[in-house]
Order: C-alpha cells, then sequence, then structure tokens
C-alpha cells in the first residue's frame, strides 16, 4: 500500500506501565537531527522536514573534487516537533548504528546533531491528518490521562509523526508525546 511505513527504523522503548490509551514508554538515549523554524506548527514542521531530508539523503556533504558519492542516512520514525523559542524544532532521529564521530557534519549551519537523554514519555497514539486542531485534541486527551495518576509531566508536549504525507488518514501514526516521571 503506498504511503505505509514498512522497516523504517524507530527508537527502541519498554513500555513500563499504561493509563487508558496513554502508555508509559522508557527510551534509551539516541542521537537526533534538529532544525528550528519559525512560523506556525504546520508550516515550521514541512520547512524543517525539508532540511533534515537534504541532510540524510546526502546533500550535507560540502562540494569537493574529486566528485565521490554522498553519504545517504537511513530514514527513521517518528519526526519529532516541539516548541521552541522563535518557533518549532523539527528533529529525525539517527538509525542507531550512528555515533556522534560517525554521523556526516551537516553543511547547512541550522542543522545540529544532539544526544537526546533516555527519557520516560507518557504517549497517546491517534490517526488522521495531524493538523493544528486534532493535534492539540491528542495532547488535551494525553495530559487529561495524566491528571491524578502516580505519572507527573516533566517536560514539554512533543508531537510525533510516522507517515509521510500521502498516506491515507485513517492509516497514519501519529503521536504527541510529554516526559514524565512516577510519584
Amino acid at each position: 500500500m503506498v504511503g505505509i511505513r514498512s522497516g523504517t527504523e524507530e527508537p527502541k522503548y519498554k513500555i513500563v506501565a499504561t493509563l487508558g490509551a496513554v502508555e508509559i514508554r522508557e527510551y534509551a538515549p539516541r542521537l537526533a537531527a534538529s532544525v528550528t523554524e519559525p512560523g506556525d506548527a504546520i508550516a515550521a514542521r514541512y520547512a524543517g522536514f525539508r532540511r533534515l531530508a537534504a541532510y540524510i539523503f546526502g546533500q550535507n556533504i560540502a562540494m569537493t573534487a574529486p566528485v565521490a558519492q554522498a553519504q545517504n542516512i537511513a530514514m527513521t520514525a517518528p519526526v519529532a516537533q516541539e516548541r521552541a523559542e522563535g518557533g518549532w524544532t523539527v528533529s529525525f532521529y539517527m538509525p542507531a548504528k550512528y555515533t556522534l564521530a560517525t554521523l556526516p557534519k551537516p553543511v547547512d549551519p541550522g542543522v545540529v546533531i544532539h544526544e537526546v537523554p533516555g527519557l520516560t514519555y507518557a504517549v497517546y497514539r491517534f490517526s488522521g491528518i495531524p493538523g493544528a486542531a486534532p493535534v492539540e485534541a491528542a495532547r488535551s486527551v494525553l495530559l487529561k490521562q495524566l491528571t491524578g495518576s502516580d505519572w507527573v509531566v516533566n517536560g514539554p508536549v512533543v508531537d510525533w509523526f510516522y507517515d509521510p504525507p500521502w498516506t491515507i488518514p485513517w492509516a497514519r501514526r501519529n503521536e504527541v508525546a510529554v516526559p514524565v516521571i512516577h510519584k
């Protein structure tokens, strides 16, 4: 089926609890390539995606002679987005086989490679087109489910998108997540 992710690497996690439709997941440390874009959430997501895609698909190597094939980095999921000062930060997680030393240095000075620490997240999954209203509704469900539980919010909510835009809406995997700690 066109647009369905297949064989795309995702960060590894372990489910440690559930609260209704919310999973509490422990994630190991991982590497990410990130860029911050101004504007509204949707415009920033697409602009950030294009810049990061240029990096992972090999347009990250400065022109030199002789001509050599650039290193491509495998696509991973999800694409992460969170509010940042002056806009939105969009991130791609790097395949687990890479280290800071083995990833190509980005030519685009706005692309930053960094380690994402291992964290525990509360995660709510939803399908459909991830416009501003559906994402906000999913965030509300997530935070409401945590109210009165043994899990305390410990950071900003992030949005995770797993599928290309041409994926049929009901088959899309989207998630909202927030770092949490156990009381």
